[in-house]
């Protein structure tokens, strides 16, 4: 985001793409090109378009149209799922001679936007060596010093994203005490869901049911919350089946090496039929949930004792 910062205060590009994993880093980046371009009047000079109100030619007529006073104003396409072939021809099109007083803002967490040529902005999360010098460099700032094993524990906590890591750091600033400790970290430091979903998997993987069904009581019984176990049971089952390397199978998986070899150590603790069955029963709930047979609660709850007693 310095980055970005930095190029936005030498020039306003017509077009900004932006693409990552790490959601909160959007809106920081639609933050800073709101800032840069002075928007007035923002009910009239900042419109956003996502699945529900996308129409090609609206979007085209939009992007050409003059601002309602002021000299900027932005126009936002959010995580478009479905682009027509259509708009693909006539948004290059624009881009070969865009509106000057239009910024074009592009969110595509589904990579959908690669046709175009624009800035991009990366919203990725960082590797955790980067991360740590930040959190160390943050903390000495407001005169902290914090352990390894505590940046460790609130990396994993934060699954690597720096968004929420600044927003657990503004907490730690604020301990009593110059050291921040692993205590520190489990006392205050909220655990994103995914990190949840991690504890949730390596506990049915050990048949642990009675923590399990702790863990799954306190997390969200929503579709993030399935749709992350979905993923973490495939990629166990995948790396049971395969002979690629972490390192290979992160690629093809778009995944960390980190985390397939957490997979692979947590893969073991099932037979490859197991994992098989698994695979079936998360291929079954998730078809059930998409035709509203069952709710979420009642198929997550269905799910974790299906994977116990498989």
């Amino acid at each position: 985001m310095k980055t970005l910062a930095q190029r936005l205060s030498k020039k306003i590009e017509s077009c900004y793409l932006i693409q990552g994993e790490d959601i909160l880093l959007y809106d920081r980046a639609l933050e800073l090109i709101k800032k840069a371009c002075h928007i007035e009047l923002e009910e009239f000079n900042f419109v956003k378009f996502d699945d529900d109100n996308f129409k090609s030619d609206v979007v085209i007529d939009t992007l050409d149209t003059l601002p309602f006073v002021g000299e900027k104003k932005i126009v936002l396409l959010k995580n478009i799922t479905k682009i027509p072939e259509d708009f693909k021809k006539k948004l290059n099109a624009y881009l070969k001679a865009p509106q000057l007083s239009t910024c074009l803002v592009i969110f595509d967490f589904y990579n959908n936007f690669n046709f175009i040529i624009s800035e991009k902005v990366s919203a990725k999360r960082l590797d955790e060596a980067s991360l740590s010098k930040i959190v160390e460099k943050e903390l000495e700032n407001a005169g902290k010093a914090i352990q390894k094993e505590a940046i460790n524990l609130l990396l994993a906590y934060c699954c690597d994203y720096y968004s929420l890591i600044a927003n657990e750091l503004e907490k730690l600033k604020n301990i009593d005490g110059d050291v921040i400790t692993t205590k520190d970290i489990e006392n205050l430091v909220t655990k994103e869901t995914e990190f949840s979903v991690f504890e949730l998997s390596e506990a049915l993987s050990k048949r642990d049911a009675n923590r399990a069904v702790e863990l799954l009581s306190l997390m969200e019984k929503d579709t993030k919350t399935f749709s992350l176990i979905l993923n973490h049971f495939r990629r166990m089952f995948f790396v049971a089946i395969s002979k690629e390397s972490d390192l290979e199978l992160s690629k093809l998986l778009s995944v960390k090496e980190y985390a397939v070899t957490k997979a692979r150590a947590l893969s073991k603790n099932f037979s490859k039929i197991q994992l098989k069955n698994i695979y079936e029963l998360l291929s079954d709930v998730d078809f059930y949930i998409k035709n509203g047979q069952m709710q979420i609660e009642n198929a997550l709850y269905y799910l974790i004792f299906g994977i116990l007693y498989a």
